[in-house]
């Protein structure tokens, strides 16, 4: 359709409301009345899309006409326009033309340009209408951003295309899912939570994950590892190989959670079940989650933005705060690095899920695989944890150790050391006896589902910037926050390509 430049008294909406009666004809129609509704749902909105696109389109042209006029007649009194420059421009050239891809279709944007010596073009209409730098439309960027966080790419391209017909080509949509992340971070450090009272326990928690990556997006001492390993086997892994192909993400949780005091029963049955009728207490339940994570930031870094949300819900450190973690020394020691740089008491507790883990695996040196033995000896050591008996249950481990083989202890060992090393932050009568979670369950649940659900797809392999916006975006849908921050992200946008002294950068005329 051609652009509308005609005089005032011309008919812009002609074409839309010709389409519209053509429309109302074909549903009319008599051999339209005997059809299926399906049949009829394909015509609407095959149709309506096209319907939409000619009455933007009008009015696209309605202002492109009116804009024009206004600015003959001021060019007409010997004015200009000043740009972001601050420089006075007064030539003007009217009919510059741009396509815009929407979600209904393409249309053409027309509008009058400024110039003077030595400057680029300003459109004026460019920032009434807040256009994007680019061809797409923000609504279209805000499709392709929610579909590409929610599937694979060629899922979102799928999506898109039937639903605005070819408005965007795979790559573009790639550009367009890398732009709309951009503002993630200054939208969480603005975040402000909802205060809570001190009584509330204040959690904080974090954990890795590693994402398949493209060679050339690996940490450098991962791709000096790919480059100098050896295969035992041209077509798979040998016992011990690692294919030296991931880079690890990192995730943080910060939540609320009212205390609920629990006993160590409550957490583990006795050996040989439980009896009676009297169901176990619940634990405490996790509130107003927050994530947060990268894959291009180090640990460090998304420790210290999980503290910054976790201060902006306790700026004065009047409420407990307790960090969940794996076990994991490297975390460990980054944790109590930045408590320590701000100040804040935090109690340490270690995942106890991880701890059952290593007892089982230590069951099985004193066991027959498969003897039901196993768990009993399992709920005893465990619970006697849980009661706050570390050094005892160590000593135990000891003793039953010492009646085995070298050859045959090695679990056990690593089940020793692991208590061993870890026995400061083993303290679960106090954290049951204060209401406190025990469990990771939070953040792995987190991760699984940010992480493994679509970074971890069969086949993937994935550039820095393309993982980094997936995974960022995948936080904002997970808090809730994807409309609070999609209009942080357009007031930024528009700021970034309107508003700014650099504004010839912008390719504004694609």
């Amino acid at each position: 359709m051609e652009s509308y430049v005609a005089g005032a008294d011309a008919d812009a909406f002609a074409a839309a409301r010709n389409t519209f009666n053509c429309l109302i004809g074909q549903l009319t129609d008599p051999q339209t009345l005997s059809v299926s509704h399906d049949r009829l749902e394909d015509l609407l909105v095959e149709q309506g899309r096209e319907l939409q696109r000619l009455l933007l389109q009008a009015h696209l042209d309605l202002r492109a006409e009116r804009e024009r006029r206004a600015a003959e007649r001021l060019r007409g009194a010997g004015a200009g326009i000043v740009g972001a420059d601050g420089r006075m421009r007064r030539r003007l050239e009217a009919g510059h033309h741009r396509l815009l891809a929407m979600v209904f279709g393409t249309v053409t944007v027309t509008r009058c340009a400024w110039r003077a010596a030595g400057t680029g073009y300003l459109h004026p209409a460019d920032a009434a209408l807040s256009l994007p730098a680019g061809r797409h439309s923000h609504g279209l960027a805000r499709l392709a951003a929610v579909e590409a966080v929610r599937g694979s790419f060629d899922n979102a391209l799928e999506a898109i295309g039937a639903r605005c017909g070819n408005v965007v080509g795979k790559r573009q949509l790639l550009e367009l899912v890398r732009r709309a992340a951009v503002d993630i971070d200054t939208f969480n450090a603005s975040v402000m939570p909802m205060p809570r009272t001190a009584d509330e326990v204040l959690i904080v928690s974090c954990d890795q994950k590693g994402i398949v990556m493209r060679p050339e997006a690996l940490r450098p001492a991962t791709a000096k590892a790919a480059a100098r390993a050896r295969r035992t086997f041209r077509t798979r892994l040998a016992a011990g190989e690692k294919p030296a192909r991931k880079r690890m993400a990192t995730l943080a949780a910060v939540y609320d959670a009212v205390p609920a005091p629990r006993r160590p029963h409550d957490v583990i049955a006795v050996p040989g079940g439980r009896h009676g009728t009297r169901r176990p207490r619940p634990g405490p339940h996790a509130e107003r989650k927050w994530l947060g994570g990268s894959v291009i930031a180090e640990p460090d870094e998304v420790i210290a933005q999980a503290f910054d949300h976790a201060e902006s819900r306790d700026p004065t450190h009047a409420r407990t705060w307790v960090v969940l973690i794996d076990g994991a020394q490297h975390q460990l020691d980054l944790i109590r690095a930045e408590a320590a740089r701000r100040r804040a008491p935090i109690h340490i507790v270690i995942d106890f899920v991880h701890v059952i883990e290593k007892l089982w695996a230590g069951a099985w040196d004193l066991h027959r695989p498969g003897d039901p033995a196993a768990e009993n000896w399992v709920a005893t050591h465990a619970l006697a944890l849980l009661a706050g008996h570390t050094d005892q249950v160590i000593a135990a481990l000891h003793a039953q150790a010492a009646a085995l083989g070298e050859h045959r202890r090695g679990e056990i060992n690593a089940c020793i050391r692991y208590l061993t090393n870890h026995a400061a932050f083993l303290r679960y009568d106090q954290a049951l006896g204060a209401g406190w979670p025990i469990a990771t369950g939070v953040i792995e649940g987190a991760v699984r589902h940010i992480v493994a659900d679509r970074l971890d797809i069969g086949g993937a392999r994935w550039g820095l910037e393309g993982a980094e916006a997936v995974l960022k975006l995948r936080t904002v849908v997970a808090n809730g926050h994807f409309l609070a921050y999609w209009r942080h992200h357009l007031a930024q946008e528009h700021h970034r390509v309107h508003h700014t002294r650099r504004q010839d950068e912008y390719d504004l005329t694609a």
